[in-house]
């Protein structure tokens, strides 16, 4: 016992002095808690809606208020024809559009089917799903507010006749593909935590190693050293990443119907600075041991979790939208999606593109900073 007790205490000894690991274990299972705790949610709110209402009577404003007022939807714009539409839905202002067309009210009122369109961004299968579900029953539950009378019966069948009819249309990803939502989301995930774990090795083993040292003597600039130490993985990631893009056109029939020069480009962009943050962990920690965690910790959670992959962004609460707004995959995802599935092009992308260059910017100039303190 007193050898184990011993033992015991050298052993916490050791941890209190390694005061990253410390806080790494006692701050890690908090924090996933926390984010599990809000993020993992399927229910989807706040759904952007855009209306066409082509008939302009009392009764099409009120079908408009049963969207609005369900609680899953929100109010995005009022469009005039297609032109509008394919703005809206392919800059992702709106995720689905309400289109009601002439004589709505007159045919309803009659106990005619009254047809209304709905039309869904399908670039996220299960978001096009729930919202087709959403607007199915909303329609069903308007539909006695337009009867002659309340219910409407069939008389031969005796069943509840619903004069407003669903033409749903689905744009992008017409069949409902989950691949066609999964593979972007993969290939984001895959190459932001090969690209982390890659560089925030890489000044980590220089120190563990001793040649920091002669680094800290040779007559190179940190900027040209961080970017000499980068290059090598830059390429090696763009590879791997062309192989997993192609790989997906091979055995998931993912489509191409944007430029391959865009591509490169929001591609090149999402690497450097998933490469700048691998290169801010090495220079945070001591250990390979200490740097693989927290490149884990920074790269696989926030991708997975906080970047629109497998859990709507809108349907999170507030602190945690704001989180999202510094997890680059968000806008990588948004930008992929809309190259490969709707042939964007680079003025549509501004935003993302925008957002990826202050990232990588923003981050390797932290890891420069950090780098030139540990070489004064």
């Amino acid at each position: 016992m007193r050898m184990l007790l011993a033992v015991a205490r050298k052993e916490l000894r050791q941890i209190v002095r390694d005061r990253r690991t410390v806080l790494i274990q006692a701050f890690v299972p908090a924090f996933f808690l926390v984010v599990f705790g809000y993020a993992l949610s399927f229910d989807i709110r706040h759904i952007a809606l855009a209306v066409e209402d082509r008939d302009g009577t009392p009764q099409s404003r009120a079908l408009v208020s049963a969207f609005v007022n369900s609680g899953y939807f929100d109010f995005a714009a009022a469009v005039r024809g297609p032109r509008w539409q394919d703005r809206l839905l392919d800059t992702n202002e709106a995720r689905a559009v309400l289109v009601i067309p002439e004589g709505f009210a007159r045919t309803a009122s009659t106990g005619g089917s009254a047809p209304v369109q709905v039309i869904v961004n399908g670039d996220n299968a299960n978001t096009a799903t729930a919202v087709i579900g959403y607007a199915t029953g909303i329609l069903h539950s308007a539909a006695l507010q337009f009867a002659p009378g309340s219910p409407m019966l069939d008389a031969r069948r005796g069943e509840a006749r619903v004069p407003l009819v669903m033409e749903p249309r689905v744009w992008y990803n017409p069949e409902l593909r989950s691949a066609l939502f999964l593979v972007p989301g993969l290939i984001a995930y895959i190459s932001m935590l090969m690209a982390v774990t890659s560089t925030a090795l890489s000044i980590v083993r220089e120190k563990e190693s001793g040649t920091m040292e002669q680094v800290r003597m040779a007559p190179v600039r940190t900027v040209p050293f961080l970017l000499g130490k980068t290059l090598p993985y830059f390429c090696i990631a763009l590879l791997s990443a062309g192989l997993v893009f192609l790989a997906s056109m091979a055995l998931f029939d993912l489509p191409m119907r944007g430029s391959w020069l865009t591509l490169a480009g929001v591609l090149s962009l999402y690497l450097a600075g998933a490469l700048a943050t691998g290169l801010l962990v090495s220079t945070v920690a001591d250990t390979q041991q200490v740097a693989f965690q927290i490149a884990l910790l920074v790269s696989l959670l926030p991708t997975l979790m906080l970047s629109g992959f497998i859990f709507p962004i809108a349907s999170m609460p507030a602190f945690l939208q704001a989180v999202t707004h510094i997890v680059p995959a968000r806008y990588f995802l948004v930008a992929l999606r809309a190259i490969v599935l709707k042939g964007s092009s680079v003025l549509q992308l501004l935003p993302q593109i925008g957002a990826l260059a202050v990232y990588a910017l923003v981050v390797l100039g932290l890891a420069s900073v950090r780098l030139s303190r540990e070489r004064a």
